[in-house]
């Protein structure tokens, strides 16, 4: 049964894909949206999971208007997004350098250079991001740049969905490590290269202690611990999309990670939370996370602020680790 589903699944990923580049985008769009949508409203279990997570966001409580608005937009924009997505395979493999803008002093310029003069050190890079706008676009910019760009892909469900992915990641140059190949992982670090993970999961409550919007949640301990054992830099990136379907990358400052202790690894990963707010705040309709990111209650986030402190003095950490991209 299982791989039926798999081929169903697969077969229906290519026969959409392929009518999407038939179909002209100011057709799909409002098409994919109305989908979406409907799914929205007849989804009632998904559908508070990111009105949870919207309200979280703007500090409201959950049957706020405004936080059911903001979930109807996150469902509108990722349905843009995906309709995107599926149309990338019919195009030029120069696509998504072609769709990403340099803009400001935090852009793709800018990460280049800093590509450079870690490169020079023999350091290699982790670009650790949320699902906002498409990282699968900045990957495939990057890596047509010159970038030896990976990214950490989680092969444990649907493997043939998996493969089918992963050939068009490998169209862009893009390398794919299965995340739980820890070899190969400190390997192309040690290249150097760019590694690229995804720390917005969902809350699992035996990873790393940390606020994200003024809520006590957990990210996972992979990036920090990495970053310790092969003195990669962390550098937290964002792609975010414009109205006129590009996009414009940007990067925080570098995070170093001195050693695999508690109370650093902890600080780290707040580090990377307190980016991820910085990604998320300015277009909080482009995050697309359809699983919980905060605990359920207030006394576990309550534990997760004592983990925290316990942390800090060096008592114990968190055993999450990495997550796939």
């Amino acid at each position: 049964m299982q791989r039926a589903r798999e081929r169903s699944v697969v077969t229906g990923y290519r026969a959409a894909s392929g009518a999407l580049v038939r179909i002209p985008t100011g057709v799909s769009q409002p098409l994919a949206s109305s989908l979406f949508l409907g799914g929205y409203w007849a989804w009632p279990r998904k559908r508070r999971i990111i009105e949870s997570n919207a309200a979280r966001i703007l500090g409201r409580p959950e049957d706020a208007p405004e936080v059911k608005r903001l979930a109807r937009r996150i469902y509108v924009t990722y349905a843009r997004f995906v309709v995107e997505l599926m149309r990338l395979p019919a195009m030029a493999a120069d696509a998504p350098q072609r769709l990403v803008r340099d803009e400001g002093e935090r852009s793709g310029a800018s990460f280049m250079g800093l590509w450079e003069r870690y490169r020079s050190d023999g350091r290699g890079l982790i670009a650790v991001s949320g699902h906002i706008g498409s990282i699968e676009v900045f990957a495939g910019a990057f890596a047509a740049r010159g970038l030896p760009t990976y990214g950490l892909a989680d092969d444990t469900a649907y493997p043939e969905l998996f493969e089918l992915l992963n050939g068009q990641r490998r169209r862009w140059g893009v390398g794919v490590i299965p995340w739980r190949n820890l070899r190969e992982t400190y390997r192309v670090l040690r290249e150097p290269a760019v590694l690229g993970l995804l720390v917005d999961w969902g809350y699992r409550s035996d990873g790393i202690p940390v606020k994200l919007f003024d809520r006590w949640t957990c990210l996972p301990a992979g990036p920090a611990q990495l970053a310790a054992r092969t003195r990669a830099a962390i550098v937290p990136v964002v792609n975010r999309r414009r109205d006129d379907g590009t996009y414009v990358p940007s990067h925080d400052d570098p995070i170093e990670v001195a050693d695999a202790s508690p109370a650093e690894i902890q600080r780290a990963t707040q580090a990377i939370a307190d980016a991820l707010e910085r990604m998320i705040a300015p277009a909080p309709e482009q995050w697309y996370t359809f699983k919980p990111v905060w605990p359920a209650t207030a006394e576990e986030e309550a534990l997760l602020e004592a983990r925290a402190r316990d942390m800090t003095r060096g008592a114990h950490g968190g055993r999450g680790g990495m997550r796939p991209t």
